[in-house]
């Protein structure tokens, strides 16, 4: 886990103080609560790739069923 210092202003730290859950460390608190911030900002992240060519909607599904009949013939 890395370690970061960072100056919280008076008013941020007081409030994540405030949303501590019981026994959680000051440390779990913020990350919780920067982690909940910045998919609050970001939403939804889609996946890394992008799909690209020309075929069938169930060509994932169809390729399988073609490599299942390939090994059972064999």
């Amino acid at each position: 886990m890395a370690r970061v210092t960072i100056s919280l202003p008076a008013s941020v730290e007081a409030l994540a103080r405030e949303s501590a859950r019981d026994g959680e460390s000051f440390s779990a608190t913020v990350a919780r609560l920067i982690e909940a911030g910045a998919r609050a900002e970001h939403g939804t992240r889609g996946p890394r790739y992008i799909g690209a060519g020309e075929g069938p909607e169930d060509l994932g599904e169809t390729a399988e069923r073609y490599l299942a009949e390939l090994v059972q013939a064999s």
